[in-house]
């Protein structure tokens, strides 16, 4: 009848990986213990994340270096000659380079918009949208995006960098062709992983080529998912402690967004508190993942990023590589102070943040 202490999230991944410590082996090159071993790690890790997405299929689920490295698979491999292409202002630079890239080469004609489901017509062929703005933190109604690229024929490829983990995902459900996403984020995995979902059936021309260590008799790339689109070693590190952040965000993501919510909701009341400071994007926690930006008058963000980092307070200043983001909110010249929340945030943090704050910024 004694006290048990509860496990905490990292020592179970410490456990977990303390197991795997001696599969150093390549999966899917050799039939011995330790690749087949290896390989075991890569499908587990897909397992978990087909649950926590609603997908039926888990080799739909493509394993890559990060959610750029996804973005560029999914743009460059759907993307034809001619085709007109949607995106939002609100678009990371994953998304907005490549695609730039693309009708500056005149390969594509390129839209970028601010109310994304207004502009969507019958000659849009492809839709490309973050589920959530990195800078603000607000949500974007991909579903109903999803059932307006369904009617108009138009594809759609949603970067999911700031909810996979955090919000519900139904991909498969929703019709979203393409759906990229980084480990080291939400999925709580480690940095160099990421993952893309490919809806059954679309074919992406493979922007890399090489070993699979299957069919290894042909000289082109196999036609067969995941294979497909996974050529050379993977990182199967990264990717065991990518699986066990998803088992966690499986059995936790509600805990995980009403955490988030709390202290979003804290944060931003108390910035508001605080003369002089604007918050940017919607004011209500529910409609915005948790990651807020701010402004103290017309102060440099980074001069209050500094402020905050000499008392020990880690936040990133600038344009968040989203400058049309910043254009649109007319925040280009200053950027903005950007706060981000984990499950593992709490309360007393954000108090203490908002005591530096009103200590570091406010006159006398």
């Amino acid at each position: 009848g004694g006290k048990h202490r509860s496990v905490t999230f990292a020592e179970l991944l410490y456990k977990h990986l303390l197991t795997q410590r001696f599969i150093g082996a390549n999966p899917g090159r050799s039939g011995h213990r330790l690749s087949l071993s290896a390989a075991r790690i890569l499908l587990d890790t897909r397992e978990a994340l087909a649950a926590l997405l609603h997908i039926s299929d888990p080799e739909s689920l493509i394993f890559g270096s990060n959610c750029t490295d996804m973005l560029n698979l999914a743009i460059h491999g759907i993307c034809r000659e001619g085709m007109n292409v949607l995106t939002s202002v609100y678009a990371h630079n994953s998304v907005l380079r490549p695609l730039n890239h693309l009708a500056r080469t005149g390969k594509i004609h390129l839209q970028t918009v601010t109310d994304i489901p207004s502009a969507i017509r019958r000659n849009t062929d492809l839709v490309v949208v973050p589920h959530a703005n990195n800078v603000t933190g607000v949500i974007q109604p991909i579903e109903q995006i999803a059932v307006l690229c369904q009617m108009n024929r138009a594809r759609l490829i949603v970067d999911a960098a700031q909810t996979a983990g955090v919000l519900p995902l139904y991909p498969e459900e929703w019709g979203v062709d393409l759906c990229a996403m980084p480990g080291h984020k939400g999925l709580l995995g480690p940095q160099g992983t990421g993952v893309l979902y490919i809806r059954p059936g679309l074919n992406l021309t493979p922007i890399k080529q090489g070993g699979t260590g299957t069919s290894s008799h042909l000289l082109f790339q196999p036609d067969e998912l995941p294979e497909r689109y996974e050529s050379g070693t993977m990182n199967t590190p990264g990717i065991a402690g990518l699986g066990q952040g998803t088992r966690f965000c499986l059995h936790h993501r509600a805990e995980i967004r009403g955490q988030e919510l709390l202290l979003t909701e804290l944060l931003i009341g108390g910035l508001l508190d605080i003369p002089h400071v604007q918050v940017y994007g919607a004011l209500d926690a529910i409609s915005r993942v948790g990651t807020l930006s701010f402004n103290l008058e017309q102060r440099p963000s980074g001069e209050i990023a500094d402020a905050l980092d000499q008392s020990g307070l880690c936040v990133r200043a600038g344009l968040h590589c989203a400058p049309m983001a910043h254009r649109s909110g007319g925040t280009l010249e200053t950027g903005t102070v950007r706060v981000s929340f984990s499950a593992f945030n709490t309360s007393a943090e954000v108090r203490q943040f908002l005591q530096v704050c009103r200590t570091a910024f406010l006159p006398g």
